[in-house]
């Protein structure tokens, strides 16, 4: 006995559709995004950061017309379910730096 596939055809275009502009989507952005690299002193910095989030300016980087803000926070979690689970470790370091011209 024969399958019907005619039902199937709107849901394998609509599959192909989304395929497709991922895959331009992809093709695009590959150029413009640049590789990066892994830089040990910046994973030290992040593994030396304590839980939670700190912000402040320091006196020393301000000078005539520029101020400088450095934020650093960081988040551990462990997630359990059973007897399995995952540890969640997230950091970040930001500077904002306003200078006038």
């Amino acid at each position: 006995m024969a399958l019907p596939l005619v039902p199937l055809v709107p849901i394998a275009l609509r599959l192909g559709a989304a395929a497709a502009a991922a895959y331009a989507l992809r093709r695009a952005m590959g150029s413009a995004i640049a590789t990066g690299r892994t830089d040990q002193r910046a994973e030290d910095a992040l593994d030396d950061l304590q839980d939670g989030v700190a912000v402040h300016s320091p006196a020393d980087r301000a000078t005539d017309g520029d101020r400088q803000t450095n934020t650093a926070a960081r988040l551990r979690r462990t997630i359990r379910w059973g007897k399995r689970g995952v540890e969640i470790d997230a950091a970040l370091l930001a500077r904002f730096r306003i200078r006038r011209l």
